[in-house]
């Protein structure tokens, strides 16, 4: 008899999930109810797969409303009207318009006008699909309207928000934050009435009992209704089916490619080679996923015709198929990539393939994929509300004060010292954490599917346009839905902008080489002394210190070393203490028969018998513990987290603990490698990932090898990696570039390199406006070079706030004229506030002014650098009040190696975490006063008496310790330097006396 049911997917309306509905209507013995969301089909796809558990038919439909203003109810008769009801609201919320008082015609979908709509809309004619919806308020008004005469038209339409009064509070605190008003000031209008909620059957069923006709109009209509997706097992795909017209023709197509690829990527072919490729094809077909690979294939063959570099990454890595049609540059065969973590019998849905492209490209990629593929759109995602996010924005519908606000938001308070609203803001906080406040894009997933999107869900257009479904990852894959993984990344820009740099600067060298040709890379001694020594910075995923670490203590100096290490870096490794025993077993190969299990070491030799990949755990699962594929592949998606039921992992892990018992396993050797698999969860890479991520490492690390300032100037260019700017900057220095501020003559908005000559952007001059930039680039490229502030001054119209900006910068150090005089040149030249918006027809006349000499120091450009750049471009060990006491720097850790040592350093990064029972410690890595980096540690006894604060220079006491050959000091005490005060703002007395002995110990 419930025809109108919100959820919390009513957003910043509804108050609790889609299961709490349904446990709702199962204690109030209801067998049938319709979802019915507010402009919104978030929630349909779950109810309709959970419905069956609580023992209630599901029918699903749309609350169609603008704003808190309803329009009327639209009910599905069947999947055909929840498309059409689907495609109705989409189209509305692409446009923006309000819905209109009265509803189209729908072939497949009933109308219900709420009572009070009708009399205000004095409608009087209804379509045989048309209803009139009350609701138990409505009841008072119904015996003195003419509409009681309509009997074969009234429902029951008594709407569902609320189960108590705790949620009608949450829902006018959310209708108080939707508003932006004080919880005091919200409209009536914009609440719910109190009375929406559900009854028992019986009461509704009273309620209406002088109306008898009206209850047998809502159950027939109920009963009218069916709605069916498939959530089985064995569900059928739902993705586009075919490539081609038909499934012949596919497969056909998919075995020319791969024979067409085989020359490409094997220059002899082999039996293993082609027994792999057998093996790979008849499973593809069997499974129904050679759309799936041919689909794949043609967004990459478009990206190669337009030059777009990318990598394929994912489980699909582990295909030779995958291989051939080059979605992926991982060959199997060389790396012995399980085929099961592939593909088995036991998975329905198709192998991950991420395919990442330059972030400059991708959308262009994205409208590609739109445009070709008809039912294409982005997979959504719902933007919760987290704690402090609740706090804060129910601090401000309380009417609290800021500083309040952020006390309760950072946990400073005292729960014995909160007055009542404080306390009210956490208690609701707690009520509406979790709950979805909108709706946002998955980071990657692009669905295409056989049937349009609007069969499954309504969709919406976020800012970059592309249609939008209501619903995640998960529910896709439970009905059948398989996402491509479409994904931006700066590290393949940077390889493309460095080619782009040598085209135009040394064509010559690009034909030297095949930035593809990673075959080549690998066995290049000058990339792999590099990898060994962590030379890495910028580069692709190694340059972090804890891989710059890793590779160290590991001493990798192979593709194959790499490899391993992209996938021991991460947390699943590293929190089950494995990567500790990986490096012991690494450095000491006779250990791994000491400590492995024999099993073990036989399933996985590579790794000396320590689980580091997702495949990992499927051999361990089924060779050691004899789960069958099946089985461990639940093991597999449980830790990468993508599961639905925790029952069915834990019957699992209860299986494979038994089949390990019977095989006579002691219980401690079996919980110690449960521990190693739980440890996994959500942070394991299948092998041919981390060999995708590997494959784009040796690209940056060749071109950071060969031609270094080209890609440092890349890797700025494109938003620079795991450091700042500043950083980059300063490995372009030490690498052999000359390093300049802004130049108005020379600079680019990127950064820009002639010969080792290094322009910085004028994009890193915060203040400067994006279209004085493109003014300064349009009149130089057409008119040439300025000669002077003034001829630039006629040239380009810019107020004297933005010249200022470039003039303190010293963009203008080719006139050869203290910024000081231009300064006073250009206030004389630009009258208050006057901008002549077109080009003068002649040659301006300019009066002479007499402007005193003046000069600027080189500590005050270093200071108005910091201002403006956010660095500066001399070293900050200049910059500091007392002079350094030693001269100690990285150099000099490995003399010192148990000892102690005093030494200074610039602070790069700290990476701030905590030990197994909650301490808290810092890891901090540092450029000493030579330009050499070095890494500390402050464990937390230290890490709580001494704190890091921000940028600039510390100096530290502490030892040098060695793990594995990697040195770093654990810090004993540490104390921020002092800067010299800027003598911008300096007394003048002092100010001279100052300038000269810093200007003094810079030169030295």
């Amino acid at each position: 008899m419930y025809l109108n049911c919100h959820t919390y997917y009513s957003l910043r309306f509804g108050t609790f999930s889609e299961l709490e509905l349904l446990q709702l209507a199962q204690a109030n013995h209801v067998t049938q109810l319709a979802l019915t969301d507010i402009n919104n089909t978030s929630a349909g796809l779950n109810f309709v797969r959970k419905a069956k558990e609580f023992n209630i038919r599901p029918i699903l439909g749309i609350d169609f409303r603008n704003g808190v203003d309803p329009c009327f109810v639209g009910i599905a008769k069947n999947n055909e009207g929840y498309q059409e009801l689907n495609a109705f609201l989409s189209w509305h919320l692409y446009k923006g318009e309000e819905l209109p008082a009265i509803a189209p015609h729908f072939d497949n979908a009933y109308v219900i006008y709420p009572f009070e709509k009708v009399l205000l809309n004095d409608q009087i004619t209804f379509s045989d699909d048309e209803f009139i919806g009350v609701s138990i308020a409505d009841l008072r008004r119904l015996p003195f309207s003419k509409l009681v005469e309509l009997r074969a038209k009234l429902v029951v339409l008594q709407p569902v928000t609320f189960r108590n009064k705790r949620d009608f509070n949450a829902h006018r605190l959310l209708r108080a934050i939707d508003n932006n008003v004080l919880l005091s000031k919200l409209p009536k209008s914009e609440e719910a009435s109190e009375g929406e909620k559900m009854y028992p059957v019986q009461n509704l069923a009273t309620a209406f009992s002088e109306y008898p006709f009206i209850l047998g109009n809502t159950e027939k209509l109920m009963n009218s209704c069916s709605i069916h997706f498939d959530f089985s097992e064995g569900r059928e795909p739902q993705n586009q089916k075919t490539y081609l017209q038909s499934k012949e023709e596919d497969e056909r197509l998919l075995e020319e490619l791969c024979q067409k690829g085989l020359p490409y990527r094997y220059p002899e072919v082999n039996k293993t080679i082609l027994d792999r490729l057998q093996k790979e094809l008849g499973l593809i077909k069997k499974m129904g996923f050679v759309s799936y690979f041919l689909i794949n294939w043609d967004i990459v063959s478009h990206a190669q015709k337009k030059g777009f570099f990318y990598v394929g990454r994912g489980s699909g890595a582990n295909s030779i198929v995958a291989y051939l049609l080059r979605i992926t540059d991982v060959d199997p065969i060389e790396l012995d990539l399980y085929f099961e973590r592939f593909i088995n019998l036991y998975r329905v849905n198709p192998p991950d393939f991420d395919i990442d492209f330059s972030w400059r490209d991708r959308e262009e990629m994205t409208q590609y994929i739109f445009d070709t593929f008809k039912n294409a759109v982005l997979l959504g995602t719902y933007v919760t509300f987290k704690h402090r996010g609740a706090v804060r924005e129910l601090g401000k519908v309380f009417g609290l004060p800021k500083n309040e606000i952020d006390l309760l938001a950072d946990g400073r308070y005292q729960s014995s010292r909160l007055d009542e609203v404080s306390n009210l803001v956490l208690k609701y906080g707690e009520l509406i954490k979790g709950m979805p406040n909108y709706l946002s894009i998955h980071a990657s997933g692009i669905l295409i599917s056989e049937k349009p999107a609007h069969y499954f869900s309504a969709t919406h257009l976020p800012p970059k346009g592309f249609a939008t479904v209501m619903f995640d990852m998960v529910i896709a894959e439970d009905v059948g839905l398989y996402k491509y993984d479409i994904l931006g990344q700066r590290g393949l820009a940077k390889i493309k902008e460095t080619m782009e740099i040598l085209e135009a600067s040394r064509p010559e060298e690009t034909a030297k080489f095949d930035i593809h040709d990673i075959r080549a890379f690998k066995n290049d001694p000058n990339i792999n002394d590099m990898i060994k020594s962590a030379q890495c910075m910028g580069c692709f995923y190694v340059e972090s210190p804890a891989m710059r670490m890793l590779l160290k203590k590991l001493q990798v100096d192979s593709y194959l070393g790499l490899v391993a290490a992209s996938s021991i870096i991460r947390p699943g490794v590293a929190k089950s203490g494995m990567m500790r025993e990986y490096i012991l077993r690494h450095r000491n190969p006779g250990r791994a028969k000491e400590r492995a299990h024999p099993v073990m070491l036989d399933i996985m030799p590579e790794t000396y018998g320590v689980m580091v990949y997702q495949e990992d755990v499927i051999k361990v699962a089924n060779c050691f513990a004899g789960l069958d594929l099946g089985e461990a592949d639940v093991l597999r998606r449980g830790m990468s987290g993508k599961f639905r039921s925790r029952e069915e992992f834990q019957k699992v892990k209860d299986r494979f603990i038994g089949n390990c018992r019977e095989k006579g396993y002691d219980d401690k050797l079996i919980f110690e490698i449960w521990e190693q698999i739980a440890s996994f969860a959500g942070y394991a890479f299948a092998k041919g990932h981390s060999a995708s991520y590997a494959v784009e490492s040796y690209q940056s690390l060749f071109l950071r090898t060969y031609y270094p300032l080209e890609y440092m100037v890349a890797v700025l260019n494109n938003g620079g990696g795991f450091y700042r700017a500043e950083s980059y900057i300063h490995e372009a220095r030490m690498l052999g570039a000359t390093i300049h501020a802004p130049c108005v003559n020379k600079s680019q908005p990127a950064n820009c390199l002639y010969g080792t000559q290094l322009y910085l952007g004028l994009m890193y001059l915060k203040e400067l406006e994006s279209r004085v930039m493109d003014r300064i680039l349009k009149e130089r490229t057409g008119n040439g070079p300025f000669t002077s502030l003034a001829d630039f001054l006629d040239r380009v119209v810019i107020s004297i706030e933005q010249v200022s900006i470039l003039i303190r910068i010293d963009a203008f150090r080719f006139t050869q004229v203290n910024q000081h005089e231009l300064l006073w040149q250009a206030h004389l030249f630009l009258s208050k506030g006057m901008l002549v918006e077109h080009p003068k027809l002649f040659p301006p006349r300019h009066e002479k002014f007499s402007i005193p000499k003046m000069h600027t120091t080189d500590l005050e450009m270093a200071f108005t650098q910091l201002e403006l750049l956010g660095f500066c471009l001399c070293s900050p060990f200049g910059l500091l009040k007392e002079p350094l006491r030693n001269d100690h720097g990285s150099r000099d850790l490995e003399r010192y190696l148990g000892n102690h040592i005093d030494i200074y350093g610039y602070l790069v990064t700290v990476k701030n975490t905590s030990t197994h029972n909650g301490k808290r410690m810092h890891f901090a890595t540092l450029l000493d006063q030579h330009g050499e980096v070095f890494d500390t540690v402050l464990f937390p006894p230290v890490a709580a008496k001494y704190h890091f604060r921000g940028k600039g220079v510390y100096r530290f006491y502490g030892k040098v310790v060695s793990e594995f050959g990697f040195l770093s000091i654990e810090v004993i005490k540490m104390l921020k330097q002092d800067y010299v005060q800027d003598p911008r703002y300096a007394d003048m007395k002092t100010a001279n006396k100052v300038f000269k002995e810093k200007e003094k110990r810079m030169e030295n």
